[in-house]
């Protein structure tokens, strides 16, 4: 599982012109999920991104977690993460879960990071063409990939 985790002030995904998720301070996660991840990456991968302290504190070090800024999470997922751009010019995305095995990990997910922030979080919807409108703080991006733990 990939997650790219962008520190924003505001967030939000749209489909068909329509709003489906919004947050003001927090992260926008981007999900990839791989063929072979299971529930513990999901748990796993949910803590570190609540935990995840990248927001500045009293002194405007990156010491502070959501919980303490009162931010919230806009989740999306997105397969184009498992790309291979290897042979040619044109991706490849054999790596990508297929959704009877991705979506039910996105969906855990949902779960998890609801009950690990402790509030319901903002997502879009899986396989969607979204559109997605971000103002990255910062900049701040981290890329969480949970088959490279150590």
């Amino acid at each position: 599982m990939i997650a790219v985790i962008q520190r924003v002030s505001r967030a939000s995904v749209s489909i068909g012109g329509q709003v489906m998720g919004e947050i003001e301070t927090g992260f926008l996660v981007l999900l990839g999920v791989t063929h072979t991840d299971t529930a513990d990456d999901v748990q796993w991968l949910s803590r570190k991104i609540v935990g995840m302290r990248v927001f500045n504190d009293a002194d405007g070090k990156m010491n502070l977690d959501l919980a303490a800024v009162a931010g919230n999470i806009l989740l999306i997922s997105q397969f184009t993460l498992h790309a291979s751009t290897k042979k040619g010019n044109r991706p490849g995305f054999t790596e990508a879960a297929r959704p009877e095995v991705a979506v039910p990990l996105y969906e855990a997910m949902i779960t998890q990071l609801t009950a690990d922030l402790g509030q319901p979080i903002q997502t879009g919807e899986f396989g969607a063409d979204m559109q997605v409108d971000l103002l990255n703080d910062g900049p701040v991006t981290i890329i969480i990939d949970t088959k490279n733990r150590v």
